[in-house]
């Protein structure tokens, strides 16, 4: 039965799990690194890392999305971001860079001008012609309206990703928005679509039933995350991801065994929150703040989500991490290593694969059974 509380006369709440309230149990054989594989495929693309690199402008440029590749993850271009509103983003991106205490409503004045569909498919023959998966993210709002661009410019893999998205989009008087039934939408396209973010067990299994090849669970909670203060939501991750591992399951029964994978987005900053969200039944994670701060980043050291730019709710605030640093790590050492740095926050896939071994798994599937325990209260 889930846990429960009264919080009043008459009405309960669940309880929920965040990633720092819980820790793994190593209980198996050890196993050698060399013999542990982190592996991830994903529809026919396969990848050496379960990594998804966030959708800002941050982190995600047609340089760095290359180097991202070839580390061994994904990388997802924002298709609403500076790069398909501006021919060379360079003079927005150094204004961010630099701030000068004008923060969110800085980024509002960046983010005003519009989309151009022109840009978008300049950036998708760019990213193509330097041999990466393209993946590109578009909000459900505007999906109905700049998908075909992405689609016509021969894009890999589409990211349909809001802060909380449902099966079906209502539009409002907005000529800008679209209604956007996901169910509908996919079922006429032939490439990959992941979706999300969702909170709980019933929307992941909606979402499950779109056709979506992906299901992200989360909306990117970071440090300068506002999302709790300014709309009341908040997403406990390892209850979250548990929550859509049920669904998932409950999915595979009903169609007799089709693979929904799960991405898990948010509260993780070093490799052993990863490991965790990975053993609560995550196939990949996705990061963006972990990322900026590396020297390849294109946010100069500043870390902002698409939430942040919005012109009438933000709900993020653009974060300084490491612009006065003298010695901001490559995202090689973010990524793999090797790292003199014992936070957590670099090498956070070799941490991952310390963990599998030390558990004694040797797969990312098989690392989802490993055991867990409550540490918090």
């Amino acid at each position: 039965m889930p846990d429960t509380i009264e919080i009043g006369l008459g009405r309960e709440a669940r309880r929920g799990y965040h990633l720092d309230d819980i820790a793994l149990v190593p209980t198996r054989r050890t196993r050698g690194s060399s013999v542990v594989s982190t592996s991830w495929q994903i529809d026919a693309h396969t990848f050496d890392l379960p990594l998804v690199a966030a959708p800002s402008d941050a982190v995600v440029s047609p340089a760095s999305a290359l180097e991202i590749e070839r580390l061994g993850g994904l990388a997802v271009l924002n298709g609403e971001g500076l790069w398909t509103r501006y021919a060379d983003p360079s003079d927005a991106l150094a204004r961010i860079a630099k701030d000068g205490g004008e923060g969110t409503s800085l980024l509002q004045r960046l983010y005003e001008p519009p989309v151009s569909e022109e840009l978008l498919t300049q950036r998708v023959t760019e990213l193509r012609s330097s041999g990466v998966r393209v993946a590109v993210r578009l909000s459900p709002q505007h999906t109905v309206a700049l998908s075909p661009a992405l689609l016509r410019a021969g894009v890999d893999m589409l990211v349909i990703q809001g802060t909380v998205i449902s099966a079906e989009h209502v539009a409002t008087d907005d000529a800008a928005e679209q209604a956007l039934n996901l169910k509908t939408f996919l079922a006429d396209l032939d490439i990959p679509v992941i979706v999300g973010g969702c909170t709980n067990y019933q929307t992941a299994l909606h979402l499950m039933r779109t056709g979506a090849a992906g299901v992200i669970v989360g909306y990117g909670a970071h440090s300068g995350s506002t999302t709790h203060s300014a709309l009341g939501i908040e997403v406990p991750m390892a209850t979250a991801i548990a929550d859509a591992a049920a669904a998932r399951r409950a999915y595979l029964d009903e169609t007799g065994g089709r693979y929904v994978h799960l991405i898990a987005y948010g509260d993780m900053s070093t490799g052993g929150d990863i490991a965790k969200a990975l053993v609560c039944g995550a196939d990949a994670v996705m990061l963006g703040e972990p990322l900026a701060v590396a020297i390849d980043a294109p946010g100069g050291g500043r870390y902002w989500d698409p939430t942040a730019s919005h012109p009438r709710v933000p709900r993020s605030e653009l974060v300084d991490l490491a612009v006065d640093l003298p010695d901001r790590p490559t995202l090689d050492e973010v990524l793999v290593g090797p790292t003199s740095d014992a936070s957590g926050e670099r090498n956070l896939f070799g941490s991952v694969r310390r963990v599998m071994a030390k558990c004694g798994y040797s797969s990312v599937k098989e690392f989802q059974k490993a055991e867990l325990i409550v540490v918090g209260s």
